[in-house]
């Protein structure tokens, strides 16, 4: 099974490769993606780039650089990284805390398993998170500078770094501050976000759960504190209780929901292979994540449409894939958000979820989980 999924995560990696990284604007030793497939004229000039993907495909190098280590998939950390700093224009940072958390994520990683150097940018991100706490205007963190909306988009994954880069009391009042304002106490499922008021925003994405797992389990390891792997018990069967069929990931999208799945999974594999504990609890819990990443990948790669040899995988993982065309409307940015395709398949996002799945199923297959 792990040379299986091996496979699949490769055959994963050529795609979004061959459709969609590019040198930025002809630049040497720059990579970055095209954020559609088949893309028009302002996508393949990178007009259009969405910083926050863009990250997401640093995270999945990431991933394929660890399964199989090689010269040059380490040389294309450091040129996506160098695409990312040079198209943002002004530095590493920009107005959206969601934004930059992702960013220094796939960074700090890039660093630690692979010695690829970002120390300056993952400092310069980890203190505009850290600085970013707002006990006093009911946070939590913004989801962007000067907004009174927090949200755990931007505090799981800013927690998530923080905990790594050694802030773990505050990762952990972050955990805290979620586990108390956005759980829904019928469901055990996250909340997106909150406004100033106590105005919940009761929408359940899939990602949100994600990111709490992730944070939780990262808390679980570095603290002795039993909550942590307690919280993590309870959502991963509230995720498999509400989020999934048949123990599938079902729903999905295209735009910026094109990644929500995707990031779902690769912290159910992370909750598989490392959340700690003896118990029959904690041992439920990996096992329950595990099933969920391997039978999602499962159903979302018999779902792929087969492109010129390369998977095109489907916007949701229990339905059939659709070919995008040239005629198909284009994804438009709206709010700080990205909305869909008319054909979610022809966005980036997509084709990185389905990749972060694969890779995510490699992960827990090579843990010993079947």
């Amino acid at each position: 099974m792990q040379e299986l999924w091996a496979q699949r995560a490769d055959a994963a990696e050529g795609a979004v490769l061959s459709r969609h990284v590019r040198r930025l604007w002809g630049l040497p030793g720059t990579a970055l993606a095209v954020v559609a497939w088949p893309p028009v004229r302002r996508e393949r000039a990178f007009l259009k780039w969405h910083y926050w993907w863009q990250a997401h495909l640093l995270d999945c190098a990431v991933d394929a650089a660890s399964r199989e280590p090689t010269s040059k998939r380490r040389r294309r950390l450091a040129k996506i990284a160098r695409a990312h700093r040079i198209r943002n224009i002004t530095g590493w940072t920009n107005n959206y805390y969601d934004d930059m958390a992702w960013l220094g994520l796939a960074l700090e990683r890039t660093q630690r398993l692979h010695s690829v150097g970002h120390r300056t940018a993952i400092q310069t991100i980890e203190m505009e998170l850290f600085d970013a706490w707002s006990p006093d205007a009911g946070g939590g963190i913004p989801w962007r500078r000067g907004d009174d909306f927090f949200n755990a988009p931007a505090n799981g994954p800013a927690s998530i770094l923080l905990a790594r880069t050694g802030r773990s009391w505050r990762a952990q009042a972050m955990a805290d501050w979620m586990d108390s304002a956005l759980k829904d106490p019928k469901s055990g499922l996250i909340f997106d976000g909150i406004r100033t008021g106590s105005v919940l925003d009761r929408a359940i994405f899939s990602y949100c759960q994600g990111v709490v797992l992730g944070v939780e389990t990262e808390l679980a390891i570095r603290l002795d504190e039993s909550r942590h792997r307690e919280r993590v018990h309870d959502l991963v069967a509230a995720v498999e209780a509400r989020l999934c069929r048949d123990l599938v990931i079902v729903g999905g999208g295209g735009g910026d929901g094109g990644l929500f799945d995707g990031i779902l999974a690769r912290y159910l594999a992370f909750v598989a292979t490392s959340l700690p504990g003896d118990s029959d609890e904690d041992q439920a819990a990996r096992t329950l994540a595990a099933a969920i990443v391997l039978a999602s990948a499962e159903s979302a790669w018999e779902n792929r449409l087969e492109v010129e040899d390369y998977p095109l995988f489907g916007a949701a993982w229990e339905s059939e894939a659709r070919l995008p065309g040239p005629s198909h409307s284009v994804a438009t940015s709206r709010g700080g958000t990205v909305r869909s395709s008319v054909v979610p398949e022809r966005d980036l996002s997509v084709q990185l979820g389905g990749w972060m799945l694969m890779e995510a199923a490699y992960t827990v297959s090579a843990a010993g989980f079947r």
